[in-house]
């Protein structure tokens, strides 16, 4: 099955258990994902996940825990906390599933050096490998700590403040989205009254276009004046994991539960009180103050311990699952990684990176060959 294949199957498998995909977005998805590897890679998890476990498997059976799966660079991003305060993590968990703790770690890294890469910038996968591992080793000794950025981590807390949004040209952006004509499924609606600032507070609906990997899907934007300024929330489709699609191709099975809210609930966090998971639908307030890092944007001199600490979150999440029925302990997943010795991680990101390549060349020549 190559790319092309892949993707018409994995399209069909989500329309199995969604009904019909948003046209328009998936039309711009397929355009994205021919534009650099980079973006390739951020739109196609699940043949990421069919390549996992066809060309991994040493990997693939290490130590369980419950991965981000779809986890890379610009999954990192701020929030505010109960009180008010600047947080940095990880805040994308679409894509939850009981994976080897290697699997998260190695599209981490994967990403790093795509990212930056297609930034026109030149770092070694070795290096990247070396400095993600460290921390996510020293996180796991010390039971992690979340990245709350106030008297801590300030060189983080410095590099974000450069990235906030502007607000006038953030809330122009949302304000210029058309009205939804059509009616939004109740248990939206639902979700998002149910996390609004004020209870009966009125909003206006929109179908939002947005991220890379779930478009296709229903998202829609909830904008209305709250205190005479603007205030946001997003409603976002729910499924199972695209693991399962990749596990089901290679004929085995597993759960297709949706873990958004487990893995929410149990990694070492400072949450974000507006995050709510209701049934399907994840729904999450949207601020110019919510922000990532670019990569290729960042000096090598702060670089290091960007990835350190993408590293030490990436554990912080895989924590919440350690010690826990079905899951392997802490001294299970450390004693692995000692065995693994120093080139496991630079040797399967660039085993990974190889197929990728070669998919997104191969998806690019047909893509363009459907536009002439």
């Amino acid at each position: 099955m190559n790319i092309v294949e892949a993707t018409t199957n994995y399209e069909k498998w989500l329309c199995k258990r969604l009904g019909p995909l948003i046209k328009a977005d998936l039309e711009y998805k397929h355009t994205r994902m021919a534009d650099n590897p980079f973006e390739f890679m951020r739109a196609t998890f699940y043949r990421w996940m069919q390549l996992w476990f066809d060309q991994q498997s040493n990997l693939a059976s290490a130590p369980p825990v419950l991965a981000v799966g779809d986890l890379h660079t610009d999954n990192f991003g701020t929030w505010r906390d109960i009180e008010a305060r600047f947080v940095w993590g990880i805040n994308d968990f679409d894509e939850a599933y009981r994976l080897a703790y290697t699997a998260d770690l190695v599209r981490l890294a994967a990403s790093v050096y795509l990212a930056i890469t297609e930034g026109s910038g030149l770092i070694r996968m070795k290096d990247i490998s070396y400095t993600v591992l460290t921390g996510y080793r020293d996180s796991l000794r010390r039971r992690g700590e979340p990245f709350v950025l106030a008297e801590n981590n300030a060189h983080l807390r410095d590099l974000l403040l450069e990235n906030l949004k502007a607000p006038e040209q953030f809330w122009q952006k949302l304000e210029e989205i058309p009205t939804l004509q059509e009616a939004v499924p109740p248990e939206a609606d639902l979700a998002i009254k149910e996390n609004l600032p004020k209870p009966g507070l009125r909003y206006r609906l929109s179908h939002r276009t947005a991220g890379l990997g779930s478009l296709g899907r229903r998202r829609y934007l909830a904008l209305m004046k709250f205190w005479g300024s603007n205030a946001a929330r997003e409603a976002k489709e729910l499924t199972a994991s695209a693991c399962l699609w990749a596990l089901e191709n290679q004929q085995r099975g597993g759960p297709s539960l949706i873990n958004y809210k487990k893995i929410l609930d149990n990694a070492v966090r400072c949450p974000d009180p507006v995050l709510y998971v209701r049934d399907r639908w994840v729904v999450r307030r949207l601020s110019p103050d919510y922000v990532r890092l670019d990569l290729a944007l960042v000096s090598t001199t702060d670089l290091e311990r960007v990835l350190y600490d993408m590293g030490w979150e990436t554990a912080n999440v895989h924590l919440g699952s350690l010690d826990r029925e079905g899951y392997a302990s802490r001294k299970k997943v450390r004693d692995d990684l000692d065995n693994r010795g120093e080139d496991w991680l630079t040797d399967a990101a660039n085993g990974m990176l190889d197929p990728t390549y070669e998919d997104f060349s191969e998806w690019q020549d047909d893509w363009n060959n459907r536009e002439v």
